[in-house]
């Protein structure tokens, strides 16, 4: 996969300005607070910065932006947190999650890149990054109850080998670890999608593909009710007991009990509500597969055709004039004047057309 840097000089200069400083103009803004090296306390450790630049295998030309994307806002009283750097580095992670499934399945539709793209890069998914990196043991931070916590997360991921669906709690610390760190690493590279990608893709795996992609609890529960003609009600009842509870029609089916997270109490119960409704069915409807990803699948238009975006004989291409009309009116020419067709056709044009959708989700990473 390759990615191409701003080709605006000028406001690639402003987003540098923001975090580096030119040769002949060494300070730094006020906002960042000094992140050049300096003789001040709490740089990061020289052995601390070897570590972790040999742990995600890259070099930073300015360490200090490692000790940024490593310094939580509790540490001291006016310290430069990794807030800002998590920020960058959430929307770099989008963007480059979003155009490697673009790329890597074309015949997939955007309901379902999208889940996969958030499954991808949500709170459990870098949270386990940070485990399986310890890099919360580089966190400098003023947080007791920490520790406890990366401990019971650690052990509560043992049962889910790649994600639980959000019937684990992950303490989003651990995530924001990691967007900071790939925020850093963008930085340093001079905003570069290619710099940073193959880092990035190590630092993920395993990804979630498609074929392991599973569907959320809450789905699940009300697909198979629904296919069944069973009436499913969820009871709250988390801000007295820290309990959800789901009734199918009108018998406790399931329980799902987590103080710390309501969300994660409702899932808990419809996962046990669901296991229970597939014992309680008939032997002949408990192998029939529900359809549950086909009916999510199926909001959205599908097919291979939606990725014929290369140049063909096909009808319905675009005007030679229209192209040359929207080139001029966005001052950008078109190696491939199909992409414009393809980005100016609605799926109600005609049935199996190559519409817009595919191009809107992996626009939408661009913005």
């Amino acid at each position: 996969m390759t990615y191409i840097a701003m080709e605006n000089p000028k406001q690639e200069e402003n987003l540098v300005s923001l975090y580096t400083s030119s040769p002949e103009n060494l300070h730094l803004t006020k906002e960042m607070n000094q992140i050049t090296l300096n003789d001040e306390p709490h740089i990061v450790l020289e052995r601390s910065v070897e570590e972790v630049e040999e742990i995600i295998a890259y070099k930073f030309k300015n360490p200090n932006l490692l000790q940024q994307a490593f310094t939580h806002s509790s540490f001291e009283e006016k310290c430069t947190s990794y807030e800002r750097l998590e920020y960058i580095g959430d929307a770099a992670l989008n963007l480059l999650i979003a155009t490697e499934h673009f790329l890597n399945y074309p015949d997939l539709p955007p309901g379902k890149l999208t889940r996969l793209r958030a499954t991808n890069v949500d709170t459990e998914k870098l949270a386990r990054v940070a485990i399986k990196y310890n890099l919360h043991d580089y966190l400098r931070h003023d947080k007791p109850l920490l520790k406890g916590q990366v401990e019971e997360f650690r052990d509560a991921i043992m049962e889910y080998p790649l994600h639980s669906t959000g019937l684990v709690d992950a303490p989003k610390v651990l995530a924001d670890i990691v967007e900071s760190l790939i925020g850093a690493m963008y930085i340093d590279g001079n905003f570069s999608m290619n710099i940073i990608w193959q880092v990035v893709k190590n630092l993920l795996q395993p990804l979630i593909t498609p074929e392991k992609l599973e569907i959320h609890p809450v789905t699940k529960i009300i697909e198979l009710c629904q296919k069944n003609g069973l009436k499913v009600k969820f009871v709250d009842s988390w801000e007295e007991t820290g309990e959800v509870e789901v009734h199918v029609d009108g018998k406790l089916v399931g329980k799902g009990k987590f103080n710390g997270k309501k969300l994660v109490a409702i899932n808990r119960a419809a996962h046990n509500a669901y296991l229970q409704v597939v014992k309680n069915l008939s032997a002949k409807k408990t192998t029939d597969d529900y359809p549950c990803d086909e009916n999510l699948v199926s909001l959205y238009t599908s097919s291979s055709e939606m990725n014929q975006i290369t140049l063909d004989d096909e009808t319905h291409i675009v005007p030679e004039r229209s192209v040359e009309e929207v080139e001029k009116i966005i001052a950008y020419k078109f190696k491939n004047p199909n992409l414009l067709q393809q980005a100016f056709t609605h799926s109600s044009f005609e049935e199996n057309c190559a519409s817009y959708e595919r191009l809107e989700y992996v626009g939408k990473k661009q913005i």
